[in-house]
């Protein structure tokens, strides 16, 4: 029989916890239900422990197995685990060490707990060597680091179904008085800055995947810059926005000239009049108080960009320029897999953080071979199918303007070059369609235009 290790400098485990567990289990099967519910396998330390109970496991999905000593015996008999799981007698003595299982919860609970202190010690013992080996960026290490615990966090979550009755006083009554209380602001959903698309997805919703596909030149970074200067400025909410392919001069230049009014050219160029300048002071005092962040990481995956947004604290949307310029943090066989994986941790990120998060992402040729129509689809999403189905919100950018050059003389004059629409191809939460804008070329700038969509409020 195993015995139990007091000593501090010890891997902690509790003998009596994982014995009156299993010994509860064979005492009362029943208990079984209860037991799934907070501990796995590898919860238990001892070798012996983890094999009993994966037979135990075994038996309780079965159909028509009986969890008794004997039956165990033989299951781990023919899995060649008897000696390694103590023995017959061991059962008999587990079974005997407990005179009831109406603790046994109680039991689960301190194993579970036990295990997840061994975790942490195999996290710490893992960093250690990792910080001793300078073989790593610091930096690096610190996200690692992060994530790892993280993981360990969420792992720890209570995540069982809940009763719908409990889901409804519990949460939706709980979210509908956050909305509608006194510090409403700090619970709806973020404006977009746009009233028009707001009146479709009532908002860049908490926890929502938004995408923004577009062809390339269509504006696809100058969008998302209008949406973070919005909701920054207009909201007065916290955002990050990650730029993996433009430096964050270019991108503060382009929020300048929107702001002041100044053609981004003329700034790049340094050709500004004394009016000029000051329009252009006056914006950046503008922007003083805006809580706008700008990152410019190359090759960033999304558990270091998750570990830089919680480090921030109290952020209240992500955008990120652009999808296939982001990393996969495991490698897979190809392209398509590693998109996969990625708009799967946006998404997961978006829930764990309970954050908009909007990200841009380029369109396959797929538009350029339509004859009748240019206007982008679902299907033009390039390299995996999983971005349409991670998503909650779809969003494409279309400008006529930009296959103009397939017209004829006189119908080309006809195209407005500043139209654009705005499609909403998918939306987990309402309804889709497709609102009009105007892009203001010269200032990087959208704005809605304003039509008379009648009272359907």
């Amino acid at each position: 029989m195993p015995e139990n290790n007091s000593d501090s400098t010890f891997v902690p485990y509790n003998l009596e916890a994982e014995q009156a567990v299993l010994g509860s289990i064979l005492l009362n099967p029943d208990c079984m239900e209860d037991v799934v519910s907070i501990v796995k396998q590898e919860y238990f330390y001892l070798p012996q422990h983890k094999a009993i109970f994966s037979s135990l496991m075994s038996m309780f999905t079965g159909t028509k197995s009986v969890i008794d000593p004997i039956a165990i015996a033989d299951s781990l008999a023919k899995a060649g685990l008897y000696d390694k799981s103590g023995g017959k007698e061991y059962l008999l003595t587990l079974r005997d060490s407990v005179p009831s299982s109406a603790n046994v919860t109680t039991y689960a609970k301190i194993v579970e707990e036990q295990y997840y202190l061994r975790r942490l010690i195999s996290v710490s013992q893992d960093l250690i060597e990792k910080a001793v080996s300078n073989g790593y960026d610091a930096n690096k290490l610190l996200e690692y680091a992060e994530q790892k615990i993280y993981d360990i966090r969420q792992g720890s979550k209570d995540d069982d179904p809940k009763k719908l009755s409990d889901v409804i006083i519990n949460e939706v009554y709980d979210r509908l008085h956050n909305i509608t209380g006194e510090e409403k602001e700090k619970y709806q959903a973020v404006p977009s800055g746009f009233g028009l698309l707001d009146r479709y997805i009532t908002g860049l919703g908490k926890s929502d995947l938004i995408l923004i596909g577009a062809r390339p030149a269509m504006g696809k970074t100058s969008f998302a810059l209008n949406l973070a200067q919005n909701i920054s400025m207009m909201a007065r909410k916290k955002c990050v926005f990650f730029s993996l392919e433009m430096s964050k001069e270019q991108l503060a230049e382009r929020l300048l000239s929107a702001r002041a009014g100044i053609p981004s050219q003329k700034i790049r160029r340094g050709e500004l009049t004394d009016d000029e300048w000051v329009r252009l002071g006056n914006a950046a005092g503008e922007f003083e108080d805006a809580e706008l962040y700008l990152d410019d990481s190359s090759s960033i995956t999304v558990p270091e960009i998750k570990a830089k947004v919680r480090r921030m604290k109290d952020v209240d949307a992500i955008i990120i320029d652009y999808l296939g310029l982001l990393q996969s943090a495991v490698r897979k066989e190809n392209r398509v897999q590693e998109v996969s994986d990625i708009t799967r941790n946006l998404k997961m990120m978006a829930k764990d953080l309970n954050v908009p998060v909007i990200c841009c992402a380029q369109l396959s040729r797929g538009t350029e071979g339509r004859n009748k129509s240019h206007r982008p689809q679902l299907a033009d999403l390039r390299e995996s199918g999983s971005i349409e189905q991670d998503a909650d919100i779809v969003l494409f950018l279309y400008r006529p303007e930009y296959y103009s050059g397939e017209l004829d003389d006189d119908k080309r004059d006809e195209v407005d070059e500043n139209a654009t629409e705005l499609i909403v191809a998918k939306n987990r939460h309402g309804a889709t369609g497709t609102v009009e804008m105007t892009f203001d070329k010269e200032f990087t700038r959208f704005r809605c235009v304003e039509k008379d969509y009648g009272n359907d409020n």
